[in-house]
């Protein structure tokens, strides 16, 4: 892992414990943020893409954003929570660009750590646990504002036992993109730096010191999608983010993001996500 700490920009939407008895079964959840758990008693599911992954106490559980899931719990379950947001405006996405174990067994730090997070944060739980009750629009916008508007040294306190936190899952993380080439490492490298400007595929021919066509071959190869398609595909991952946690015109984020055509953003914005950017927008209206 080459990134920089630097480079990680992780803001908290909400932490808190959670007690259910047979009352987290919701379904078909997707977030632009990032949940951590933490389960202390009884038992429940988290049904994935991947599989049905059972909810142990003392273990510790991530599910990446926009990783639609469901939950199943058929009696008594308490775990602690925290949503991680990493702002859109970061030059790269860390939690975006790897793939995380789901599960990893819980040490002795962990659990004072998130009680110690929730102590400094007490106005950052969930009033209720129904994600449809703070996975909106205005709701984000509130939990990314109270964030900012905090003391100083409780940011400085909580980011550091973020961190700690996260630091147990990144050190199993795995790029999701493995390239064995430093040529297209650097195009990659470039492309998510510079995600907000007009890339242009000579310029990246010319950074990893190719021909056009060579580098164009080596990309799909390494990548498994041409550089247009995945120029294309984390622009529209930006767009998703904006959507929802911005106020932003459609207009204006097909701008941001290079397109100046906003009915092709409309197209590849629908043929990427299977929703218009209106529909995308509406989903997450309160």
């Amino acid at each position: 892992m080459t990134q920089s700490i630097d480079q990680l920009h992780l803001l908290i939407l909400n932490v808190g414990l959670a007690i259910h008895n047979a009352d987290w079964n919701w379904k078909n959840v997707s977030s632009p943020f990032t949940r951590l758990y933490y389960v202390t008693e009884g038992t429940a599911r988290i049904i994935l893409p991947s599989g049905v992954q059972e909810l142990l106490p003392n273990h510790l559980y991530l599910i990446p954003s926009f990783t639609t899931h469901s939950y199943s719990c058929e009696a008594h379950f308490s775990h602690y929570y925290l949503h991680i947001y990493e702002d859109h405006q970061s030059e790269v996405s860390i939690l975006e660009d790897y793939n995380f174990p789901v599960e990893i067994p819980a040490g002795d730090l962990e659990l004072p750590l998130i009680k110690r997070l929730c102590q400094i944060n007490p106005t950052m739980h969930l009033p209720q646990s129904d994600p449809t009750s703070y996975d909106n629009n205005p709701t984000l916008i509130k939990s990314i504002i109270k964030n900012k508007q905090r003391d100083f040294y409780d940011k400085v306190e909580s980011r550091g036992i973020v961190y700690q936190l996260m630091a147990r899952f990144l050190k199993n993380a795995k790029p999701k993109i493995e390239t064995n080439d430093d040529r297209i490492q650097k195009a990659l490298s470039y492309i998510r730096k510079n995600i907000y400007q007009k890339i242009e595929i000579d310029s990246l021919a010319e950074i990893s010191c190719l021909s056009k066509d060579h580098f164009i071959r080596l990309f799909k190869k390494e990548v498994n999608n041409t550089p247009l398609q995945y120029i294309n595909q984390k622009r529209i991952e930006k767009a998703q983010l904006i959507l929802i946690t911005d106020n932003m015109s459609i207009k204006n984020i097909a701008y941001l993001l290079g397109y100046e055509d906003q009915s092709y953003f409309n197209r590849l914005f629908k043929k990427l996500t299977g929703l218009t950017p209106q529909q995308y927008k509406d989903t997450y209206k309160s």
